[in-house]
């Protein structure tokens, strides 16, 4: 059986940023409560699953965490859980978060993967994205990183906001590649209700981009990075060899199965899925009472995880396996008209979306699905 992923959401960041809805500095007083609920689901699911092959702290920025507290969750997890030797080992990392102390307790804990969230090289941009950060935090952060040895650095970037142009854009681009990370996530800016920027869009004092704008960020990025020497080998990801990808976000997306503890986490055995409750304290209430955090959970039939496979398929640079749509009469038809409007090419038998593909990839499945 292929190794599972596990995923621990950690809801707690340094400030809160207007576009997400993490829990903040504020809320520090609700981690030891945490923790306690956390380890109790641990053991919950002790045995349930063979091994893992990935470990992925992640949600907020838990480096927020103390050293001890984040050991803590490890030996709990390490007490109960079964791990492969070659673990992939992560955690998503706020610069602001990163001296010289915390960076060599992540290395003494074992990380071998950090996941840096810089969003930007400009202070203008930072700002407006109510980050606690500022440039020069981050740019230290890579540099402490290095010399202490990690040579496994992702960073996570956004565009697509407020009055940014395309110039601007691609002289963070330019900064991000300069320190030569071996993994790098580009997303577009995604503005949740409940957020500052929800509002702020609501009231009509912020703008978000036409489909258009949003299509010169994309070509522009992947473009860029991949004249730079890297591998687009999602919609949003890059990676400077295979060996980079993140082996945990390959795990959703190639159907593999996945735990996830914590509020609002998702988890996946093969055949169901189910998520946690997104409130920290309802989540901590019911685990204090011995009784599983669940807010839902669905089975899938053999249709639905087909589908699944190929929509999370067309999302990445391995495509679907042509077999799974090998019932559909129309098949090469569907798959010459595709080539021909250059959202798709055929390599090994394997149904692959181009550039032009991953910009309808919400769209594109739906091709094969009727």
């Amino acid at each position: 059986m292929e190794n599972s992923g596990l995923y621990i959401h950690i809801p707690f960041c340094r400030s809160k940023c207007y576009y997400c809805d993490f829990y903040s500095i504020a809320s520090k007083r609700l981690i030891p409560r945490y923790l306690e609920a956390l380890k109790i689901e641990v053991e919950l699911y002790s045995g349930r699953f063979e091994s893992f092959d990935s470990l992925y702290l992640g949600g907020g920025t838990p480096t927020f965490l103390d050293l001890g507290e984040i050991e803590e969750i490890l030996d709990c997890l390490y007490g109960y859980l079964v791990f492969s030797s070659d673990v992939e080992k992560s955690i998503e990392a706020n610069p602001c978060d990163m001296s010289a102390e915390k960076i060599a307790g992540l290395k003494n804990l074992g990380f071998n993967r950090i996941n840096l969230g810089v969003q930007s090289f400009n202070d203008r941009d930072l700002m407006f994205l109510g980050r606690a950060h500022r440039a020069r935090d981050a740019e230290k952060a890579i540099e402490g990183l290095r010399s202490a040895g990690f040579n496994n650095i992702g960073i996570d970037l956004i565009y697509g906001f407020g009055d940014q142009d395309i110039k601007g854009w691609m002289e963070t681009m330019e900064k991000a590649v300069s320190y030569r990370p071996e993994h790098l996530s580009c997303y577009q800016l995604g503005i949740e209700k409940r957020t500052v920027l929800g509002r702020m869009r609501e009231k009509g004092l912020i703008n978000t981009p036409d489909e258009e704008r949003e299509r010169a960020f994309f070509i522009a990025t992947s473009e860029f990075l991949e004249d730079k020497g890297y591998i687009h080998y999602e919609i949003s990801n890059f990676a400077r060899a295979r060996t980079y990808y993140s082996r945990h976000n390959c795990k959703y997306w190639n159907h593999v199965p996945y735990l996830g503890l914590g509020p609002s986490a998702h988890s996946f055995d093969g055949d169901t899925r189910w998520w946690n409750y997104r409130s920290i304290r309802r989540y901590c209430d019911s685990l204090k009472k011995g009784e599983a955090p669940v807010d839902g959970s669905e089975g899938l039939s053999d249709e639905q995880k087909r589908i699944e496979i190929i929509s999370l398929g067309l999302r990445t640079l391995d495509g679907v396996d042509i077999r799974e749509m090998e019932h559909d009469p129309g098949l090469h038809k569907k798959i010459s008209e595709l080539e021909e409007s250059g959202y798709i090419h055929v390599h090994d038998n394997r149904i692959i979306a181009t550039r032009e593909g991953f910009l309808v990839a919400d769209r594109l499945p739906l091709c094969f699905l009727r």
